[in-house]
């Protein structure tokens, strides 16, 4: 008897809305589970409103969802560019990869048409060396993904917010 070997995959997530199309595209081919670890976002009630859309979706869709500690003092001393915000979150979720034996992780970050993909993907291959997990790179955006996160959006009635989160202007 023929067994599929499916990969297992963490997914970052910033948000539900971007999420939903990453999410779509991914669990063909893995076994995803979401991590949503975000210390950037303020105040605290967008960051709790953010996580609920988060929880919600998971839910709906039958997705595995971790949640990271809202420390926004940990993002403070990230706080002085996106670059920085990028890598602390991404750093996070390749520890945690590895620590949970997770084959693959990438982040719904560069879903985001104000996003510098090459950048998010300089960062993920460099903090999976680090914990010697691999990243899965991509370009989340590209074949229409941000628009269909905006049409999942809407059938799953999803609160989009408009803004990344943080006050550091993205690049």
């Amino acid at each position: 008897m023929f067994t599929s070997y499916r990969k297992t995959l963490l997914l970052h997530s910033c948000c539900a809305p971007c999420s939903s199309s990453v999410l779509e595209r991914l669990t063909a081919d893995c076994d995803v589970v979401l991590y949503y670890y975000n210390p950037n976002i303020t105040p605290a009630l967008e960051y709790e409103k953010r996580l609920s859309e988060q929880r919600r979706l998971a839910e709906t869709l039958g997705v595995r969802l971790i949640e990271g500690e809202y420390d926004s003092e940990a993002f403070a001393d990230a706080a002085e560019n996106c670059e920085k915000c990028i890598l602390l979150r991404l750093d996070k979720t390749a520890e945690l990869a590895k620590a949970q034996g997770f084959e693959l992780f990438t982040t719904t970050l560069s879903v985001s048409p104000h996003k510098n993909a090459a950048l998010i993907n300089k960062i993920l291959t460099e903090t999976g060396a680090k914990y010697d997990v691999e990243p899965l790179c991509e370009d989340f955006k590209k074949r229409d993904g941000y628009k269909r996160s905006v049409e999942l959006s809407k059938i799953y009635g999803l609160y989009r917010q408009n803004y990344c989160g943080c006050k550091v202007k993205t690049p």
